[in-house]
């Protein structure tokens, strides 16, 4: 009866997004960098993979990285995380992930290499880029997407409504998320 019990309260966490906003966001270790370990601060979880256009689009514009400095700044953690199973594409070692955060001005405060597909099955992370906002006490704030303009073209983010942005500006103003879940877009992860 108990394990019937853990079951149903396990599956009601999940929704058609992956996990429900407002759960505790699942515990994982990653090259030796545990979640946890964070408590306190707000983090983005956010899915990465350089090889496809709409992660290029938020990079190749800056996008990404000018949202990295900004909140790694205001005392929030970036983990960027490569999902992506060996012999697809996005896959890289621990020293091309570090090259290319060189690379592409990365300002994310770990890169961390999921080739399993553990964590990112964990969350439901669908496509790359995928963000998930974990809060100060360690709640999934907000899932979903980057911006509200699903496309690969790097000229659309100047127009576009940044939900991420959004979130973690109210999380640093003590306010709830307004817009906690939205559809992700971008390139399936390539598990």
């Amino acid at each position: 009866m108990k394990l019937k019990i853990a079951l149903l309260v396990l599956l009601s966490s999940f929704s058609v997004f992956g996990l429900e906003s407002g759960v505790t966001a699942p515990d994982f270790t990653l090259d030796k960098i545990k979640l946890s370990d964070f408590k306190g601060k707000i983090v983005v979880l956010e899915w990465l993979n350089h090889g496809c256009p709409f992660v290029r689009k938020h990079y190749d514009s800056g996008n990404m990285q000018g949202l990295q400095s900004k909140f790694v700044a205001k005392n929030v953690v970036w983990l960027s995380v490569i999902s992506s199973a060996e012999g697809k594409q996005g896959f890289v070692s621990k020293d091309e992930a570090e090259k290319d955060k060189i690379k592409n001005k990365s300002a994310a405060t770990h890169i961390l290499l999921d080739p399993t597909g553990e964590v990112g099955r964990l969350y439901g992370a669908k496509t790359t880029p995928h963000m998930f906002i974990v809060d100060k006490e360690g709640k999934l704030a907000y899932q979903g997407a980057i911006d509200d303009k699903a496309d690969a073209d790097k000229s659309s983010v100047s127009s576009a409504k940044n939900y991420v942005a959004a979130a973690l500006d109210q999380l640093l103003e003590n306010k709830k998320v307004s817009q906690a879940t939205t559809k992700s877009y971008g390139c399936g992860v390539k598990y």
